[in-house]
């Protein structure tokens, strides 16, 4: 409920509807930039699922706007030098986490997604997020009028409404009905949290025919481990997904045999990866704006699903004013948000079929490139990523709320 306080306030309001780590970045941003904020949730219960999450220095970046970014990196683990390999454990490439850190401003962290959306939450006033609070866009508004966001205890007028709903976004339906919506990427992935099994791993990932695997730690002790495969979509496993699992990386290198053994059928996800290879017209339409997956579903292979949504969401509250022009600040985001994302939403798709292929000889070439490509140092495989990571946050002392985080220049690495 609103206080009295709040609607005497004078400050404009902002709805946003989902609660995950953009909707929650994004409440965070827009108070920091003066807005009334609340947050609606369709679970009944703050979102413990999911599994690991890979903060690159782009998404630590735009946390430091919020005043988290510290925070987050003192709850993770600072990704270690790995590399890249075959399933019968042959290193294709070496990863040196220093020389990344050096040349992108920081390292890679890794910590469990529920964490981080605990870490999120916490920060927000009490009473901001709205749990069982499933929510439908019921007038998008314009220059001349408010939106207006339905839920099952009446209709909420909004100067901004931010549409952070997911994948299959109900509010990215409403604004754009002639959009067909994220494609069906023709793989899907798995994801478990195990216990650490005995010994010390280097974080990987492994390519093998139209399949692949990684495995990086975490700081309670943990492996985060991740898998994907081409499959028809909407599969199931008629044995489980862990027996899908030991059947399809069951004889891959170790750790896969023991991380498969420690494993928890019931802790097993399986999500078919959907990704918008078509770009909407734009990331806004009337009062409200969509971040993340709702405006730029991508596959995962790069790792920036949660960093982009966390942009996103700094970047929107560093263009709406809460006293000025919203129709400006919105095109603005827009603008701003559009070719980063398509840009990365294209090279994620890249990467996944390369990483994924299926051909004998196309397989073959491509491990031989990356060979060769290793010889040369890290140079060339950071080259190729410091388009996507090395980004910079507008204005970051404007949105700061908790207090002022290290830049990551300023880091020592590990």
């Amino acid at each position: 409920m609103d206080t009295k306080a709040d609607r005497g306030s004078g400050r404009p309001r902002a709805v946003v509807v989902g609660g995950g780590i953009g909707g929650l970045t994004a409440a965070l941003a827009l108070l920091g930039r003066g807005w009334r904020v609340t947050v609606l949730e369709r679970a009944a219960e703050p979102r413990p699922v999911g599994a690991g999450i890979a903060l690159a220095p782009n998404g630590q970046r735009a946390l430091d706007v919020i005043g988290l970014g510290d925070t987050v990196r003192k709850l993770a683990a600072w990704q270690g030098d790995g590399g890249l390999r075959t399933p019968g454990g042959r290193w294709l490439a070496r990863t040196d986490a220093r020389a990344a850190a050096e040349a992108f401003g920081g390292p890679v962290v890794l910590l469990h997604r529920a964490t981080l959306i605990g870490t999120l939450a916490a920060a927000l006033p009490a009473g901001t997020v709205r749990t069982g609070a499933a929510a439908e866009l019921a007038d998008r508004g314009d220059a001349g009028r408010p939106a207006v966001v339905r839920t099952a205890d009446g209709e909420i007028e909004a100067d901004l409404v931010v549409g952070a709903d997911g994948i299959h976004s109900a509010l990215r339906a409403g604004l754009f009905p002639a959009y067909p919506g994220p494609a069906y990427a023709g793989f899907t992935t798995w994801r478990l949290v195990v216990p650490a099994p005995g010994r010390t791993f280097p974080p990987h990932e492994t390519w093998g025919p139209g399949r692949l695997w990684g495995t990086q730690p975490l700081k309670d002790g943990r492996l985060y481990a991740y898998a994907a495969a081409w499959t028809p979509r909407d599969g199931h496993a008629p044995d489980g997904e862990l027996a899908e699992l030991r059947r399809l990386f069951g004889s891959w290198h170790d750790p896969v045999p023991a991380v498969l053994a420690a494993a928890d059928d019931g802790a097993v996800l399986r999500n078919d990866v959907h990704w918008m290879a078509r770009s909407l017209p734009a990331h806004h339409r009337g009062r409200v704006a969509l971040i993340g997956d709702a405006a730029h579903a991508m596959a995962p292979t790069l790792g920036q699903g949660g960093n982009q949504a966390i942009e996103d969401a700094v970047v929107l509250a560093h263009h709406v004013d809460p006293h000025g022009d919203l129709t400006v600040g919105l095109a603005h985001y827009s603008a701003e948000r559009m070719p980063r994302t398509l840009a990365v939403v294209a090279r994620a798709e890249r990467a996944a079929k390369l990483a994924m292929l299926r051909n004998p000889a196309g397989i073959a070439a491509r491990n031989a490139l990356i060979r060769a490509l290793g010889a040369f140092g890290p140079g060339p495989m950071l080259r190729s990523l410091a388009d996507t990571v090395d980004w910079q946050p507008p204005a970051t002392r404007m949105l700061t709320r908790q207090g002022s985080s290290t830049p990551l220049g300023d880091r020592e690495t590990p």
